[in-house]
């Protein structure tokens, strides 16, 4: 593979949320800041962070004072850097203890990433989509950097694939109807039968695995964690280079589930019996009915 080639695959991958029409301003910009220093891994000075994030320099110089005299980062003076506190870590501690402050999940994270040298990920449901809430990036050569915070759609990524797997089928059309009532003029529409056929084979195969479907060049194997009751449903997936991924898929899914196993044994058990479940007639009946309707 050429060096520029290498280069780009390098390129970050990110895609922030979309609602940033419904967020107060400077708590979003808040919390970009400290998902930024998150990915980052290092002090970094006002200047880099309004250019990596897009704020006027002004308003980034602001927060960041703020957030130094609430004690969530750190400024030194002599090489006027910033970085989180302890106090940031900290934050959140208390909840899913059995998952985060345990280690069980970030454990498993860099288990993965030590074995496969590709990027790991976690991602939760939000909405109508999955958003990485932890990223460990690649040590491979040619790699995808994938951003903290980036969102993918439930219909249309691998994660999301992931998450629809645990649903019923009726909870997937009612997912797909209202991204195709959304769906901006021009937009192609998801059609319920394909979803609903690549869920299926998820369900069976315990894994989603996709390749250049929100990315070119990007692939992505996921599968579903255990549900933590009052939280959304949680994934694991591990992303690279489409055409490695492709040569690599059955190393890469069976180092997934044996992970899976050996951290969630019992209970993933139990999410694959219910994923056996879950499937129904009933949505693809309402469909048929109202396209002869039509």
């Amino acid at each position: 593979m050429g060096r520029r080639k290498a280069d780009a695959l390098r390129d970050r991958i990110s895609a922030k949320f979309p609602i940033e029409s419904k967020l107060v301003k400077s708590a979003g910009r808040v919390l970009e800041i400290l998902e930024y220093f998150d990915d980052l891994q290092r002090q970094s000075t006002v200047m880099e962070i309004a250019d990596a994030l897009g704020y006027p320099q002004s308003s980034t110089s602001a927060l960041l004072r703020s957030l130094v005299t609430m004690g969530y980062l750190n400024y030194d003076a002599y090489s006027r850097t910033y970085i989180t506190s302890s106090r940031v870590a900290l934050l959140g501690s208390w909840v899913n203890a059995p998952f985060f402050a345990e280690g069980t999940i970030i454990s498993m994270m860099k288990e993965l990433n030590e074995q496969t040298h590709d990027t790991v990920v976690l991602g939760m449901r939000n909405g109508q989509h999955v958003q990485y809430i932890h990223v460990i990036q690649a040590t491979s050569p040619a790699r995808l950097h994938m951003t903290l915070g980036t969102a993918r759609p439930l219909a249309g990524s691998g994660s999301g694939y992931a998450v629809l797997a645990t649903m019923t089928d009726a909870e997937i059309t009612r997912i797909v109807m209202r991204v195709n009532a959304e769906a901006a003029d021009g937009e192609p529409l998801i059609k319920v039968r394909e979803v609903l056929e690549k869920v299926a084979v998820i369900r069976q195969k315990g894994y989603a695995f996709t390749c250049d479907m929100v990315t070119r060049g990007g692939g992505m194997i996921a599968a579903a964690l255990p549900r933590v009751v009052g939280q959304p449903q949680m994934i694991i997936g591990i992303g690279g280079i489409s055409e490695v991924m492709r040569q690599r898929e059955d190393f890469l899914a069976q180092a997934l589930r044996n992970q899976i196993e050996r951290h969630f044994g019992p209970q993933m058990r139990q999410v694959a019996s219910q994923m056996e479940l879950v499937t129904d007639p009933l949505p693809l009946a309402i469909m048929r009915a109202r396209m002869r309707a039509a």
